[in-house]
């Protein structure tokens, strides 16, 4: 399984969200270069960006941005947060980011989203984040009509590099609902499942790694306030598996 180290950036800082706020962030006064050469260094494989400031539809992050892909190197970078637009998915490859997550625009606009997959082919993951069993949008400010497994099916075999799953609920509800759901969404895709909002201990990043069909875990709160650590939590994801699948 592949741990993903998180990054949550709003205007210019280190933030975390509760279950979505993003009026009321939790700032770490941290620099976020900074920390994304502390992930590259401890032996992340990727990186996880969120860009909180572009789901209000601003662009005031780009050179943070540019500067957090610099200092990640070899280590890829994917990205998410306030993809509208097939013109800013084409912005954030050329800047360098290597996987794009997309949510909103794939829910309001499966045609764009489905062009984007066949234009970069293993570069475009589906973000499906659940509030109260329906699909949110709008930077989790609003409830779709779909339900997670609803729009999973819409997209049939829509080839994407990963469905990236959230339960807004988990962070009152505890992780137990968030398993079921994970592992009820891995059944019906065959695109690597990535869970968001799962791991607040190494406990759950052991028990992730062993359950079925689930390929890589975000992990950004439990990091900065540090009931993980990474070093420990990459060796623990990883396990005796062998090698990283290719596509991964």
């Amino acid at each position: 399984m592949i741990l993903y180290p998180t990054i949550e950036l709003q205007n210019g800082r280190c933030v975390s969200l509760v279950r979505g706020r993003i009026e009321e962030p939790e700032i770490w006064h941290v620099d976020p270069v900074a920390k994304t050469k502390e992930f590259v260094a401890l032996g992340a494989e990727w990186i996880h960006v969120t860009d909180l400031d572009a789901v209000k539809g601003l662009n005031t992050n780009r050179a943070l941005l540019q500067n957090i892909l610099k200092a990640a190197g070899d280590v890829p970078v994917q990205l998410g947060g306030g993809f509208r637009s097939a013109a800013r998915v084409e912005d954030r490859f050329q800047q360098g980011a290597k996987r794009i997550v997309i949510g909103t625009l794939g829910v309001q606009m499966p045609s764009v989203v489905k062009e984007l997959v066949t234009r970069h082919p293993g570069q475009i993951a589906l973000a499906v984040d659940v509030w109260k069993g329906k699909v949110l949008v709008d930077g989790w400010r609003t409830s779709s009509t779909y339900t997670p497994e609803t729009l999973v099916e819409a997209y049939g075999n829509t080839p994407f590099a990963a469905l990236i799953v959230t339960d807004v609920d988990a962070d009152t509800a505890g992780t137990e609902a968030s398993y079921s759901m994970l592992a009820t969404l891995a059944d019906m895709v065959k695109v690597p499942v990535i869970a968001s909002g799962a791991v607040r201990t190494i406990d759950d990043v052991a028990r992730l790694k062993f359950a079925s069909h689930i390929a890589g875990a975000l992990v950004g709160r439990a990091l900065f306030n540090r009931t993980i650590d990474l070093a420990e939590a990459l060796t623990e994801a990883r396990g005796d598996a062998g090698a990283t699948a290719a596509f991964l």
